[in-house]
């Protein structure tokens, strides 16, 4: 299964873009014997438009664009399902069990995401009930994602 992190708003170089590429790499080498394959992280701008809804509108629009038919999607969001790291695991080995070849974890832009794309999505998941900046997010779907693949492979980067 082909995992995509798709994010509305671009991260600058720094120490948060190389926290979550540390984390991206190890999923990359994690990831793969296990039929996860970690492909790309794919930006957008955020929408220009005046109006809150046109702008979540917009940029979820591109989000199903960069969606395969049939393909996983997850959303970020603050009113989401909290999982453990366990459970999400569990989650995305069920995926790719059932045949799913792409999974798409989406991170929304200010605005968040249009009711319709929450309604579209496989699983919208919270990171906590508080408001986490796009790049916090990044990093943590990028930890949560190899953390993942080393719960399902056994390895002991998790322990409880």
């Amino acid at each position: 299964m082909r995992i995509t992190v798709f994010a509305v708003g671009r991260m600058k170089s720094g120490p948060e873009r190389e926290l979550a590429d540390r984390y991206f790499d190890r999923l990359k080498k994690t990831g793969a014997p296990l039929g996860l394959e970690f492909t790309s992280v794919t930006e957008i701008t955020e929408s220009r438009a005046q109006q809150p809804e046109l702008r979540k509108q917009e940029e979820s629009a591109k989000v199903l664009e960069a969606l395969d038919q049939g393909g996983v999607l997850v959303l970020l969001d603050e009113r989401g399902k909290t999982l453990s790291s366990e459970a999400f695991a569990e989650k995305i080995a069920r995926f790719r069990d059932a045949g799913k070849r792409q999974l798409l974890l989406a991170i929304g832009g200010p605005d968040g995401h249009d009711p319709a794309l929450r309604d579209r999505a496989d699983l919208v998941l919270a990171l906590g009930a508080m408001t986490w900046p796009h790049q916090i997010v990044r990093i943590l779907v990028a930890e949560q994602m190899y953390r993942a693949t080393t719960i399902l492979s056994g390895h002991p980067y998790h322990r409880v």
